[in-house]
């Protein structure tokens, strides 16, 4: 296989190593022999071991760029003649990065390559360039890929928007200001691709911690009867349930307080290391001969470094619960450090928080 390869285990960076420079220098050499194969590879392979994956794909596309000297428009059209699905799409990412470097002063000819590579690798990260050049101009072109036949495309244009994306550029303006995608966001709301709509719920995530009730507005407005929306609105308002939003709880069906005529949870053991596990045990019992649903969360009160507590909501259980039911839940959670998280030694307050109301704590020291 020529520029693709398998995907394979391990470090993601080693997905582009010198066997996938070598494999693109033959598509490229093969597509215009004014390519220069030996300056390509000079500069994909000098270095390489110590660049991380998102340099790796960027070199790609610079070598690219410097190996061929044509005119951009030119340079566009080899691209296209020898993009194809690589073994990992992540790969595949390089084509549109191209653009995303060197073609924001083309917008004519670039956008219409990124709808034609995001079929082999993503372009949300390149289309940001354009949109932080052009925002009303971009999102217009994104309202005509939301409507596509292709998934892909459909994808893009929820995803290369998302204004905290990871890895992406931030974008500022919609952070500030995001109505102008609501339109995109509800084209897609019954999506029949999963693809699509966890883009667009992830999306709503993302808005949904700067400007809540823009979400909640939105999302209202939706027929939520589909199936397909009501998942998606469910993982959109995950952060807001989380956070005990009011009307994100009666959204989901959970506005209601819990009516229980007992709670009762503690945690064990009461003391443990770095890399145990404690044990969460919760009781509870209706206190009504009707039915009601029940959202459980549990919060960790970590110790900061500081010695203050830094609240952290974990999801545990959405369920129905039965006229004057009892109920007995129970599950573990280990303690270790994550690169997203460092843990201190100290008294961990830990509650218990079911339909957004704190019902019951107990704690852990952890020794560390």
């Amino acid at each position: 296989m020529s520029a693709g390869q398998e995907q394979k285990p391990g470090v993601f960076k080693e997905w582009i190593d010198g066997a996938f420079y070598l494999g693109v220098a033959d598509d490229l050499a093969a597509a215009d022999d004014r390519f220069d194969r030996s300056l390509f590879l000079q500069l994909t392979l000098k270095g390489l071991e110590d660049r991380e994956l998102m340099d790796r794909l960027r070199q790609t596309a610079v070598a690219f760029q410097a190996s061929l000297s044509l005119s951009y428009r030119e340079q566009l059209a080899v691209l296209r003649t020898i993009a194809h699905p690589h073994g990992n799409s992540l790969v595949a990412c390089w084509y549109a990065d191209f653009v995303g470097q060197f073609g924001v002063d083309f917008p004519d000819i670039s956008l219409p390559a990124l709808a034609h590579f995001t079929r082999f690798g993503s372009a949300e990260f390149a289309v940001r360039e354009f949109l932080l050049r052009d925002l009303p101009g971009t999102l217009q072109v994104m309202r005509t890929w939301s409507r596509d036949k292709n998934e892909h495309l459909r994808r893009l244009a929820s995803e290369g928007c998302r204004p905290r994306l990871p890895w992406g550029k931030r974008l500022d303006a919609l952070i500030e200001d995001p109505t102008p995608v609501l339109g995109i966001l509800t084209a897609l709301r019954d999506d029949p691709a999963l693809y699509v709509r966890k883009s667009v719920a992830n999306h709503l995530n993302d808005i949904s911690k700067d400007h809540p009730m823009v979400v909640l507005d939105t999302v209202s407005a939706w027929d939520r009867s589909s199936p397909r929306t009501a998942w998606m609105v469910k993982q959109g308002l995950r952060t807001l349930v989380k956070q005990a939003h009011p009307t994100a709880l009666k959204l989901m069906g959970m506005g209601d307080p819990p009516k229980l005529s007992a709670v009762g949870f503690k945690v064990s053991p009461s003391r443990v290391s770095l890399g145990e596990r404690i044990t969460l045990e919760l009781a509870i019992s209706s206190a009504v001969p009707t039915d009601q649903d029940l959202l459980i969360d549990y919060v960790i009160h970590y110790v900061k470094k500081s010695g203050a507590p830094r609240p952290k909501v974990f999801k545990w259980k959405r369920l129905r619960m039965k006229a004057l039911e009892s109920l007995e839940l129970a599950k573990t959670q280990i303690i270790k450090d994550f690169s997203t998280r460092k843990h201190y030694a100290g008294d961990h307050r830990v509650e218990i928080q079911i339909n957004g109301q704190r019902m019951a704590a107990s704690k852990f020291k952890l020794q560390v």
